[in-house]
């Protein structure tokens, strides 16, 4: 760990996070959670929430992918991803869904204000972030895609994210 100049379970809990959070909404796949959550410890940020039927640690397939990051990054469970962004508003964060619609932002050009708090929300594997949560959202975020299919897997679309708004944040 040292010569890869990692911190240890106990200095990341101390270490500041990145004022981001992520919330999972419906998400079938136990090793795109666990995906999720290694990504989001390489990124130090807040916290984790796993709504609807996105298993929770210590799911056999979280664990697989998480490689012990569910040791490390916070996270809890809500039942209803609407309950969660509305609760997540009124604490002062500006909510976003990852997802494809007429009317989004694109990552690239979403406008990131050091001092805010941010959530992002990421839908099922096959149905997105459903219009209930969309409803109530801030905002969508789209990542651009050049090729002939029309969607990435969850837990890629988590890392792309997590690195611009790492990039646009922290570096």
């Amino acid at each position: 760990m040292e010569a890869l100049n990692r911190l240890s379970p106990e200095a990341f809990g101390e270490a500041e996070k990145l004022p981001v959070v992520l919330v999972l909404d419906n998400i079938r796949s136990g090793l795109n959670i666990g995906s999720v959550f290694r990504t989001s410890d390489a990124f130090a940020i807040r916290s984790v929430f796993l709504c609807g039927i996105t298993a929770t640690p210590p799911h056999r397939e979280i664990l697989k992918t998480a490689l012990g990051s569910t040791e490390t990054v916070t996270w809890s469970y809500w039942e209803h991803a609407r309950d969660l962004v509305e609760h997540l508003k009124q604490a002062g964060y500006q909510v976003y869904a990852v997802e494809q619609t007429t009317e989004k932002t694109w990552l690239q050009d979403l406008d990131l204000q050091q001092g805010q708090q941010y959530a992002f929300v990421l839908g099922n594997e096959v149905d997105g972030v459903s219009e209930a949560v969309l409803e109530v959202c801030d905002g969508a975020v789209e990542i651009p895609q050049f090729g002939t299919k029309h969607s990435l897997n969850v837990a890629v679309a988590a890392g792309i994210l997590l690195w611009e708004v790492t990039r646009n944040l922290r570096l």
